[in-house]
């Protein structure tokens, strides 16, 4: 397998109904270390159900997935090492927190790893820190407003140091002022090499940050490409239920009306095509 190759499904079936519908099948798809993807397709495409089969929740009925190279096997020991390495922060963190206060909640994985109090101590109080959670550290986690909830849904995970995590709409449910924390924080996963998988239904959001993009339809793979090929592919974003992001959409319109030169490259934001404008001679 290659080297820049951290995750590898090969042709995954998985049902929830013994075989009389499936979630995921014939998928496969590579992942590669250190990238920015997004997952996007229709609610009920299998995106979720291939997060959990990828954290060790959930297993295929056929097909293989690969971590590292290695063939991810399910046994009591495989899990444990790979849920270390794999994290995953489900859409409502509600069904994902159970300890009674916050602090309680962020050691509790990190414990569990065989780490002495005293690092788990520091890696928890690090983690607290970077994700601003110290003004509600000691609150009971049934007391915290949803945007409190997702960030100690993260800092979960984070503070076991996982090599790759899967973030499964983060940004639901969320106000303006959270929506723009869980993006920093996202954006602070990246920075320090971690492989960041997410779901979202965004397109502004996914066309500017991805460096790829997998479109899921019906339990396989639609579409897998960088976000400007994902997104000039108009038959895909139909059986996707997708729109063109307003970026792209207004660079083609001055590019149709003769405004802007077609050989610039596709402008990925806002400031890029407000550039491409003021050069304008």
């Amino acid at each position: 397998m290659n080297t820049d190759v951290i995750l590898k499904a090969e042709n995954l079936d998985f049902s929830y109904d013994e075989g009389r519908s499936y979630a995921l099948k014939g998928l496969s798809l590579e992942l590669k270390r250190g990238h920015k993807i997004i997952f996007m397709g229709a609610n009920g495409s299998g995106k979720s159900t291939f997060f959990l089969c990828c954290a060790g929740v959930c297993k295929p009925q056929r097909g293989r997935l690969y971590f590292n190279g290695k063939e991810i096997a399910y046994d009591k020991k495989s899990l444990l090492e790979l849920r270390s390495k794999v994290g995953i922060v489900f859409q409502d963190p509600d069904n994902q927190l159970f300890s009674a206060s916050v602090y309680q909640e962020i050691s509790f994985g990190i414990l569990n790893l065989g780490v002495s109090e005293e690092q788990a101590k520091k890696e928890v109080e690090t983690v607290i820190t970077n994700l601003e959670i110290t003004p509600f550290r000691h609150k009971p986690t049934h007391a915290l407003s949803g945007g409190q909830k997702k960030q100690v849904s993260i800092a979960d995970i984070l503070v076991m140091h996982p090599e790759v995590i899967f973030l499964d709409e983060p940004a639901a449910a969320l106000d303006p002022k959270h929506t723009r924390l869980v993006n920093q924080i996202v954006n602070q996963m990246t920075d320090n090499g971690i492989t960041v998988v997410m779901s979202t239904h965004d397109v502004n959001y996914a066309y500017e940050w991805a460096d790829e993009i997998v479109l899921f339809h019906e339990g396989s793979v639609l579409f897998q490409g960088i976000p400007t090929d994902v997104f000039r592919n108009h038959s895909a974003l139909n059986k996707t239920n997708l729109d063109v992001p307003i970026v792209m959409e207004l660079f083609e319109r001055l590019c149709k009306k003769g405004i802007l030169d077609r050989s610039l490259p596709y402008p990925r934001n806002m400031e890029t095509l407000e550039l491409y404008i003021e050069n304008i001679r």
